[in-house]
């Protein structure tokens, strides 16, 4: 019968993942909780340990089984030729509770490494499914192996995922050899599991990512950045959402749908103020709308969800490119020919209008290439 052991001990944790770690090492079965639901695990790189898992699951061995990495730049090792929508998911959903499957970009990773046995488990076909938890424990246990973890759901094959600790050690405390426990799951429901083809995909698993969910997640987000977020920032995403719209045929309320998320903020900038009245006014005299405008700082989560970052001088770009440790985003002067879009704050209306002329011209020059990067498309997903 397994150890069961309480993660809710603050103090006891450092030797809990020392015992989880060792249990790994020796070929051994840890039940882990997740923020979706209590998965079982065996060390990647050890074959006898990964057969022990497929056996004391009952489950089919054609099923693929997924790795679960410590952190989403280790995915670009199993996979080092990632499609843009694979990139997007991977940075703005782990950890968390998505399994991506991986039809393409990883063949020529590290899971060459892998013994010949595991990688039959892990990708005896076309795929390769990565996951990323979002629970200390196993977080803090994979940052101390060589190499990720096997990881499936704690229950036999076929009957109901357990969402606590006592529910996975009933299922499979007598094969494994320790259980974490760590009460009622965050979500207690299953990951989405989404398969990436190039800029296609489909959901294999509905779980606790909605389809709703994920479609945002997919969109190509794109970012203006000022210094308080209340007039050239937002100015830039009013117009830009604009002439989007207008180039894909939909109304601005619409480009979500069309795969599109626009955005401002400043990097000075305060939260929840409407922008500026002469900004708003600058805007409505283009046909763009900012009256439901507020204001937001530039955090690193928005910086690490971007695919594109505009900035209006270069002290924003510098600004920016000094918070960046790792992004995808292309980060750029919004006016192509390098020239600040000068603050119109302080001054009338011709200043506005000018401001505004000028962000609609340098948008102009770069919408081709804000359309040029192919957006998602969802095809038929599966329950």
């Amino acid at each position: 019968m397994a150890t069961i052991l309480s993660w809710n001990r603050l103090a006891a944790q450092p030797q809990i993942v020392e015992t989880a770690v060792q249990t790994l090492a020796q070929s051994g079965l840890v039940i882990f909780p997740t923020e979706t639901v209590y998965g079982v695990a065996a060390h990647a790189l050890d074959s006898r340990a990964v057969e022990r898992l497929v056996h004391c699951k009952g489950r089919p061995e054609d099923k693929p089984l997924a790795l679960a990495l410590a952190h989403p730049i280790a995915s670009r090792d199993w996979v080092p030729h990632m499609s843009l929508l694979a990139r997007r998911l991977s940075r703005r959903c782990w950890p968390g509770p998505i399994t991506i499957v991986f039809r393409d970009g990883w063949q020529r990773g590290v899971i060459t490494r892998l013994p010949d046995t595991v990688r039959r488990y892990v990708a005896p076909g076309a795929t390769l499914g990565i996951r990323i938890p979002d629970h200390e424990a196993i977080r803090r246990v994979l940052r101390q192996l060589p190499g990720p973890l096997v990881l499936t759901s704690a229950n036999r094959s076929g009957e109901p995922a357990a969402t606590t600790g006592a529910d996975a050690a009933a299922a499979l405390g007598e094969a494994v050899d320790l259980v974490i426990d760590d009460g009622p799951c965050r979500y207690r429901e299953a990951s989405t599991v989404v398969e990436v083809n190039g800029q296609d995909y489909r959901i294999l698993r509905r779980g606790a990512v909605s389809e709703d969910a994920l479609a945002r997640l997919t969109c190509c987000v794109i970012v203006f950045v000022c210094s308080g977020n209340t007039c050239r920032s937002p100015l830039a995403a009013a117009l830009c959402r604009k002439m989007l719209a207008e180039k894909l045929g939909c109304s601005p309320s619409e480009l979500a749908q069309r795969g599109y998320l626009v955005l401002s903020a400043g990097t000075s900038a305060l939260p929840g103020h409407r922008a500026s009245p002469e900004a708003l006014a600058a805007a409505q005299r283009l046909g763009a709308d900012l009256s439901e405008h507020l204001s937001q700082p530039l955090a690193p989560s928005l910086i690490a969800q971007a695919d594109f970052i505009f900035t209006m001088t270069h002290a924003h770009l510098e600004n920016v490119q000094q918070r960046v440790a790792d992004a995808d985003a292309v980060i750029a002067l919004l006016d192509p020919q390098g020239q600040d879009i000068a603050d119109p704050i302080g001054g009338d209306a011709s200043d506005y209008d000018n401001c505004a002329r000028h962000i609609a011209e340098a948008i102009a020059t770069r919408i081709e290439t804000l359309l040029r990067p192919c957006h998602p498309t969802a095809v038929h997903s599966k329950t």
